[in-house]
């Protein structure tokens, strides 16, 4: 977003509208209680509370008492932080092996909302909430939308997805909790969002990446400037995005485009959050959260600054804590800077799951998503589908051309694409620019790999 935003009350920019000041740090007496610790407040915060969130487990879920006992370790071994790294892993299969309540910590008549994932890979995974784990839900979004800029008093529009998946309600309740005016318009119909965006003026939009280039689109095919909205913020999250991504959409928009991570195994949006002073990568909330980075082949934990796999431990969850859950991003942890005691996670660069092996070379899509949007003749909606010929696979890259791209540039784009992914990536891909609007537009989590191999599709 170019230029200041003019003061609070004041008319301006495209269509008049009235501002907020945005892309400023919150005043201190909006920060919470654990935005104002010091690093060595925040130290002896995460001891306290994890020494008793492995007690919690091992105590009240037969899984972690397992686990613990077969690793030769108890609660009472967690001396210092550092020990942790002495305890095992919690997987994604854990979950799905306790189907449904095995996790759970606490009665079940204490839980008073239940989530879950899609189940689209096998079973879903169940996770809970007691009431004080909803109140610290509705605290990290709060504090996530605070430091994304927004304020008490505005209007925040949130598309993602309501329902099992935590998105949409966990957006929902932080926002109130924000003390901002919400517009539950969940995902799906597109026209009616845009058309509720330009009658309602929210200054934030809460939603994909994805499915924000889908309303963008439906903008510009209504013949609506995006700038001229007023939209302000973007809290984009629930799938890996770019930099390359974000300055597209700031250039179509008027807004701050800021990133939000989670995950419903650990607590949903809200995890950590991008402050829109620096963007400069996700401030976790380690009063919540206790973040490391392991090398995914060798499980060792890595220094900070390293490559490597997410893990989380639960510091405050009551009903599903969860100790040393991985999370399959990759990512590496920095020093904090907008919120010094806090550390930041970099922009989340794939998962170890989307990762595509082809010919010997590991290549994730936001590799692909980078090169399409350094090309001015194609559009970042972009689909790879992995096929086999013979006893080789096969990936071709299926990218939508820009409206006003003529057949000269959509042919010499082929080329561009191919060339800077063999140079870049190392592969040698096919490119194929289809038309706009030529692939199935996102209403959520978008999926980027079409994998037809076993299919047997050429």
């Amino acid at each position: 977003m170019g230029g200041a935003a003019a003061d609070p009350g004041t008319p301006g920019g495209p269509g008049g509208a009235t501002r907020t000041r945005l892309g400023e740090a919150p005043p201190d007496e909006l920060l919470d209680t654990g935005e104002r610790m010091t690093a060595e407040e925040l130290r002896a915060h995460q001891l306290e509370h994890l020494r008793a969130t492995l007690r919690h487990a091992y105590d009240n879920v037969e899984l972690y008492r397992r686990k613990f006992d077969a690793a030769g370790v108890a609660p009472e071994d967690c001396r210092t932080l550092a020990d942790l790294a002495r305890f095992p892993f919690t997987t994604k299969a854990d979950l799905r092996d306790t189907y449904p309540y095995g996790m759970f910590a606490v009665p079940k008549e204490r839980v008073r909302r239940i989530h879950a994932s899609s189940g689209t890979t096998g079973r879903p995974t169940v996770v809970g909430y007691t009431e004080h784990d909803l109140d610290v839900w509705a605290d990290v979004v709060a504090r996530s939308i605070r430091a994304a800029g927004g304020r008490p008093g505005q209007t925040v529009h949130i598309a993602y997805g309501y329902g099992l998946f935590t998105g949409g309600l966990g957006a929902h309740a932080g926002a109130e909790r924000a003390g901002c005016t919400v517009v539950p318009a969940s995902g799906g119909m597109t026209a009616r969002q845009v058309r509720l965006i330009q009658d309602l003026r929210p200054e934030i939009i809460m939603v994909t990446p994805s499915y924000l280039l889908t309303l963008l689109d439906e903008f510009e095919r209504q013949g609506v400037d995006p700038r001229t909205t007023s939209l302000r913020i973007g809290i984009f999250g629930a799938e890996p995005w770019t930099e390359e991504m974000r300055a597209e959409i700031e250039r179509r928009t008027d807004l701050h485009a800021v990133d939000i991570y989670g995950l419903s195994e650990v607590m949903g949006p809200g995890v950590a959050q991008e402050c829109v002073e620096t963007k400069d990568g996700l401030h976790i909330w380690e009063d919540h959260f206790y973040p490391e980075v392991v090398d995914p082949l060798t499980d060792r934990v890595l220094p900070d600054g390293e490559d490597g796999e997410l893990v989380f431990t639960s510091l405050t969850k009551e009903a599903l804590p969860v100790i040393r859950y991985r999370t399959r991003d990759l990512t590496r942890l920095l020093p904090g800077t907008a919120r010094p005691a806090f550390r930041r996670m970099a922009k989340v660069t794939g998962r170890t799951d989307d990762m595509i092996i082809l010919r010997g070379v590991n290549l994730f899509p936001t590799q692909i998503e980078e090169i399409l949007l350094r090309v001015p003749a194609v559009a970042p909606h972009f689909q790879l589908r992995l096929t086999r010929r013979g006893r080789l696979d096969h990936l071709t890259v299926r990218v939508e051309a820009r409206p006003d791209a003529g057949p000269e540039q959509r042919e010499a784009a082929v080329g561009v694409i191919a060339r800077a992914v063999k140079d870049g990536v190392g592969v040698s891909v096919d490119v194929e620019v289809v038309d706009p609007y030529g692939l199935e537009r996102s209403v959520g989590k978008i999926r980027r790999i079409a994998d037809l191999r076993e299919a047997g599709e050429a």
